[in-house]
């Protein structure tokens, strides 16, 4: 039969169940566009810009039973979008990078868009693909896919070339693609019966779970009730645990986590460590206490041991491990009674937002009146996304969540402008439910134009602006070492004239007597299908755990001379100005 590489294309992704697709049309990518429009399956969603494309197909990967993907053009779509794909890359995020190609049917040179995709996208993907013929169109989808969604997930990129798409070439049959055999790897019995024996023999096991241990969520409640382990999580792993659940403390354990997490695992011999790669973020900048046996589990084989020796390394998919687990503790002893421990976390989990309630914010909004005003208000599978920011860690430490999939944040890439786009496409895949972004003013000045996409769909996303004039988190990490602030002050922005001009519903919290009226406004006009641009003028006087952690963290690791020079600039600046 005779195809167009842009119908096979489509026919593809039709196969995989896609839905939506992101992205701007270009020269490169008129004809698959074409196609998709043509689909009664997918809707190709235009954005305003690639980078939100990207965040976008992200967070339908994070939020849904969906893989997320983008359609750009080549070179000049790739590099705006390379922000969400690096994103997605560093946090073991699945998408389908699609673009389109120069001419390989020419001879000439200098086409435009003409650059090595391939080299350019190698980096910041699993695996790169060329379509050279339209009968591997359809088969290296698939296999694209297959790669996208096994091991450790991730990007994965193809680039069809123009010529391939528009022209009709021969293919012999439309294959269908095959389930993804999620793991191949014999799990280590050997390592599963000691890793038993470790934990039964502790005196206290913590568990520490992240963002590779979602699927294995059940038999990590299983396992943590046989066990009367505290769970704390990576902030990419926050809705892997039930925040609810009496035994859940936080996010980290170590010098930047909550009371709750610091005080529940001091006593902890051994870690059972699932999913989580302690990276600078999940560890406070390498902060965790080295006082215990760790037990790691994780599918990438480089992340074992990484950073943190482990005693037991078991390479293998969580959801498999961790049934294991729970199974062998489950018929080697009977469940220890968690009474204390839960009692312990609830006191110092009550403790620590008394902290913040009793905290004067003056005439701004107290974070703690915000975040238990917003927690009884929301829907209990409401999904929550944060940018990259203070407000991030202000979420993390204040915010209870309690579905799984419910709280989504950039993280290891650390991408600012994520929040915005992100929302909307959770949104986009969430229509039943509640959709709220936290953002920092900063980060909302980045993105904030896609706003017009949701506007557009109808999409009902309430955006909390905690806006307070400057790049908070780096601000506050400036004003200790420094004394002063270096490009960390925001020009100021009209947040409800701007929420005017792209649709949006504009609501102001100024104060904590606005909290519970402004929240409500906020929510039933999203209830309606508008995006609500709520400025919440919030207090960050107070320093988050995470903050005053990590920055003791870095401060720490400095040489004698180099923490000797720093204190001493900024004793001086305070004294001189």
């Amino acid at each position: 039969m005779q195809k167009t590489g842009a119908w096979l294309l489509t026919k593809a992704l039709e196969d995989l169940g896609v839905r939506h697709t992101f992205g701007i049309p270009g020269v490169h990518t008129t004809e698959i566009y074409d196609e998709l429009n043509k689909s009664n399956q997918i809707r190709p969603m235009l954005v305003t810009h690639e980078g939100g494309a990207s965040f976008m197909a992200d967070a339908v990967s994070r939020t849904s039973d969906q893989i997320g993907v983008l359609v750009v053009v080549p070179a000049a779509g790739l590099t705006h979008a390379m922000s969400g794909i690096g994103e997605a890359f560093l946090d073991g995020i699945p998408l389908l990078v699609i673009s389109g190609g120069v001419r390989t049917d020419s001879a000439h040179k200098y086409q435009l868009h003409e650059m090595d995709m391939q080299a350019l996208m190698a980096p910041l993907t699993k695996k790169t693909f060329k379509v050279g013929s339209h009968d591997q169109v359809m088969p290296i989808l698939f296999e694209a896919y297959e790669c996208a969604v096994t091991g450790e997930p991730g990007p994965v990129y193809i680039e069809i070339p123009v010529n391939i798409q528009f022209t009709k070439g021969k293919v012999t049959d439309l294959p269908e693609p095959k389930p993804p055999v999620l793991c191949t790897k014999p799990l280590p019995t050997t390592d599963i019966a000691a890793a038993v024996d470790m934990l039964r023999s502790a005196k206290q096991v913590g568990l520490y779970l992240g963002w590779g241990a979602l699927k294995a969520r059940a038999d990590a409640i299983r396992i943590a009730d046989n066990l009367g382990a505290p769970v704390s999580t990576s902030l990419q792993g926050l809705a892997v645990f039930p925040h609810d659940h009496p035994l859940h403390t936080g996010m980290g354990y170590g010098l930047a986590a909550v009371p709750a997490a610091r005080d529940a695992f001091e006593k902890c011999d051994v870690i059972l460590a699932v999913g989580v790669r302690f990276g600078e973020i999940a560890t406070g900048s390498f902060s965790l206490p080295t006082n215990h046996k760790i037990i790691h589990i994780d599918i990438n084989p480089d992340a074992l041991g990484a950073n943190y020796p482990a005693e037991i390394c078991i390479e293998a998919d969580a959801a498999v491990a961790m049934v294991a687990l729970a199974d062998h503790l489950e018929q080697a002893g009977p469940s220890v009674d968690h009474a204390v421990m839960a009692d312990l976390i609830a006191a110092r989990k009550k403790s620590y937002l008394t902290e913040w309630l009793d905290h004067s914010s003056g005439d701004r909004v107290n974070p703690g009146v915000f975040f238990s005003g917003l927690d009884r208000l929301l829907a209990p599978d409401a999904i929550v996304l944060t940018d990259d920011g203070n407000h991030t860690f202000l979420s993390a430490e204040l915010m209870p969540i309690r579905a799984e999939r419910h709280f989504i944040s950039p993280t290891d890439f650390n991408c600012m402008g994520y929040c915005v786009p992100a929302a909307i496409a959770t949104k986009l895949e969430n229509r039943d439910k509640q959709v709220v972004g936290i953002v920092g003013d900063g980060a909302f000045l980045m993105t904030a134009m896609e706003i017009l996409t949701a506007t557009s769909d109808g999409l009902g996303v309430v955006y909390f602006v905690f806006a307070d004039g400057e790049l908070s988190q780096i601000a506050q990490a400036q004003q200790i070492p420094y004394n002063r602030k270096i490009c960390t002050i925001l020009p100021t922005l009209k947040y409800e004239p701007f929420a005017q001009s792209v649709g949006a519903a504009y609501v102001n919290i100024s104060g904590n007597s606005e909290v519970e009226s402004g929240l409500k406004q906020a929510l039933d006009l999203a209830a309606q299908g508008q995006p609500v641009i709520v400025e919440v003028k919030i207090d960050y006087s107070k320093k988050t755990r995470f903050t005053e952690g990590a920055l003791k963290a870095n401060l720490d690791r400095f040489d004698f001379g180099t923490k000797v020079r720093f204190i001493g600039r900024a004793l001086t600046r305070k004294v001189t100005g």
